[in-house]
């Protein structure tokens, strides 16, 4: 349903003669398979938005090519704009018009007949547990109704692919669990749902198959769990205040040992074929050394380690 080849986008900042470019995207490749949950993964600044822009015709790439839906997206944008769902970062939904108000004219603007757009928004409204609140002003909504109208507003058309830009920034968990399910929802009817978080619990729990963007550049693709398999084995972290560079000298070649990390907090990350066998040597190595530690933390690996083994730092921290 999506497959880019080397979409790249540069901006220029700064003001007359101090000016520079900023390579905000530069040759990503993506394929989406249809009817999958795809997840854009990345701290922020990173590109995501950037690249869903792209994707929704709303800025025009410097280079490369994609195809949403069947459609070029550089010789057919008004096709590709038909065939998609768009749900802005910031919302969408008018404080002075109801649910049911904005659902009907988002549909009438597709072309839809009035009568079938009302039908639509009735739909839509049962769809998203909103008919309660349907004619009420928006501006009388919690944060969480009023995330459920925008993605209403974007598949109102019956989009084949739907995009999502940050879709649970700002909301309780309970609203973003409900999201959730929403969004499994529409993968459950048929439709692709392309959706960029910078949360890894989103991207973890939520997402088929993800891509880790960083600085503009894809640095990891595929399901979470074999992203997280490729890191085998468990992880260790132990805080030690003072010391660590002299500790990590210490267990460096250290047979259970597959990887080390200096904290740039205090400590070490290690990641160990397995854990249970790992700590009793790794203890008595630090013992032995004089070197004090604190908090130890055993764990199985994260979508945060496989970035932080691809970029060398914590998508947490960044």
């Amino acid at each position: 349903m999506i497959e880019t080849t080397g979409l790249r986008k540069s901006f220029t900042v700064g003001k007359r003669r101090k000016t520079s470019t900023v390579e905000a995207v530069r040759s990503v490749d993506l394929k989406v398979a249809k009817g999958e949950i795809f997840g854009f993964l990345g701290p922020n600044g990173a590109g995501k938005t950037t690249t869903l822009r792209m994707l929704s015709t709303l800025i025009v790439p410097d280079g490369g090519r994609a195809t949403i839906a069947g459609a070029d997206l550089l010789t057919q944008p008004g096709q590709v704009r038909r065939r998609i769902g768009y749900v802005a970062q910031g919302g969408t939904t008018t404080d002075e018009l109801t649910a049911r108000e904005e659902l009907v004219q988002q549909a009438r603007l597709y072309g839809i007949s009035k009568a079938e757009a009302q039908q639509r928004a009735a739909a839509a409204l049962e769809a998203f547990q909103l008919t309660e609140y349907a004619d009420r002003q928006c501006q009388t909504y919690s944060g969480g109704q009023r995330r459920r109208v925008d993605i209403a507003l974007g598949i109102i058309h019956r989009p084949q692919v739907l995009f999502l830009d940050e879709p649970t920034v700002g909301l309780d968990p309970q609203s973003r669990a409900y999201l959730w399910d929403e969004v499994r929802r529409l993968r459950a009817d048929g439709m692709t749902v392309f959706i960029t978080t910078h949360y890894l619990d989103e991207a973890d729990a939520l997402c088929d198959r993800i891509s880790i963007i960083d600085h503009g550049e894809i640095v990891a693709e595929g399901t979470p769990d074999a992203l997280k398999h490729e890191i085998a084995g468990d992880v260790v972290t132990v805080g030690i205040e003072d010391g660590a560079p002299k500790a990590a000298e210490l267990l460096d070649g250290a047979a259970y040992l597959r990887k080390l990390e200096v904290l740039e907090a205090g400590g070490l990350r290690l990641y160990v074929d397995d854990g249970a066998s790992a700590i009793p040597q790794l203890l008595r190595t630090l013992d032995g050394a004089g070197i004090g530690f604190g908090k130890l933390e055993l764990e199985r690996p994260s979508l945060d380690d496989v970035f932080l083994t691809r970029t060398g730092r914590s998508l947490r921290e960044s």
